[in-house]
């Protein structure tokens, strides 16, 4: 037999209510029904939980304990009926994310933020990749959503531009480049240059912002390529936003290449019409999007 969960609801409101009277008037039940449903749970788990010598109704040691555990039960019940309203509601259980690395994360966090606000019963997942990596896990994850550099477009994706970012060539102030005006191709070829390696397991992709030569390191993130350059080990393209201090300082310095020192990519929000978003994916759109807004216009 079973337990009847109920009767830990029983037990409760005789604890609370001192009698076996006020309870049964209370649950809106007989005297005798209340009794029994006590009794019943007695037998079934083969202790006493109630003092019967007492004028009110009170717990023995054991019925404490179990009365105890059933609250907790009553607990996980409420919340599975609490998740279960809210799933019917439209609210998907998981909700999950690839982020490429060379985004800002600050508007990604706030519109987390904002969303956790909501009392939501979806579960987020959020992942870091870089380059071609991003669309790998988003593919091999089957994921809801992916912020990306860049990506191989197919007839079932749904792209939303995020605002434009720049990136900056940029050396260590104290680095023998940083004094060199004018340079070419072949002069940035004879130092080390720091880029971030794809996280994709067959490292497929290849950045085409890279100069080609043959001292390159691959690194596995910004902040680890940016404790690289500040300690001069070779020169490379940052976010600006990841090195705005480090600029206006002049810790870093950009690279004068005849070729440029900055360039600008439009990054994507991409979800994609196999798995339709739900009410929390929908959300985080319109957050996420809001919140690079307002950090472009600041």
């Amino acid at each position: 037999m079973r337990i009847d969960v109920d009767a830990f609801k029983v037990l409760q409101v005789l604890v609370e209510e001192g009698s076996f009277a006020k309870a049964a008037e209370r649950l809106h039940k007989a005297q005798s029904a209340v009794s029994y449903q006590v009794k019943k749970l007695e037998q079934h788990l083969g202790v006493n939980l109630f003092c019967r010598d007492q004028y009110r109704a009170e717990l023995t040691p054991e019925g404490k304990v179990i009365l105890a555990e059933g609250q907790r039960l009553l607990q996980y019940l409420a919340n599975i009926e609490h998740l279960a309203s809210r799933f019917s509601e439209g609210w998907e259980p998981k909700l999950e994310i690839i982020i490429d690395g060379a985004l800002p994360m600050k508007p990604i966090m706030r519109a987390l933020k904002r969303l956790s606000e909501q009392q939501i019963p979806t579960k987020v997942q959020l992942n870091m990749e870089f380059l071609g990596g991003v669309q790998d896990r988003f593919e091999r994850d089957s994921a809801d959503l992916m912020l990306v550099k860049d990506y191989r477009t197919g007839p079932s994706y749904r792209p939303q531009a995020l605002p434009p970012i720049t990136s900056v060539l940029v050396v260590s102030a104290e680095h023998a480049l940083a004094q060199e005006k004018g340079l070419s191709l072949f002069e940035l070829q004879q130092h080390v240059e720091l880029t971030i390696e794809d996280s994709s397991p067959d490292k497929h992709y290849r950045d085409e912002l890279q100069f080609g030569g043959d001292k390159v390191f691959y690194l596995s993130g910004f902040i680890m390529k940016k404790n690289a350059l500040l300690m001069g080990l070779g020169f490379g393209w940052m976010p600006d936003f990841l090195i705005e201090q480090e600029l206006a300082s002049g810790e870093l310095v950009a690279v004068d290449f005849n070729g440029g020192n900055r360039y600008s990519f439009t990054p994507q929000l991409v979800s994609t019409m196999e798995r339709p978003l739900g009410r929390a994916g929908r959300l985080f759109t319109d957050l996420v999007l809001e919140e690079f807004s307002c950090e472009k216009a600041q």
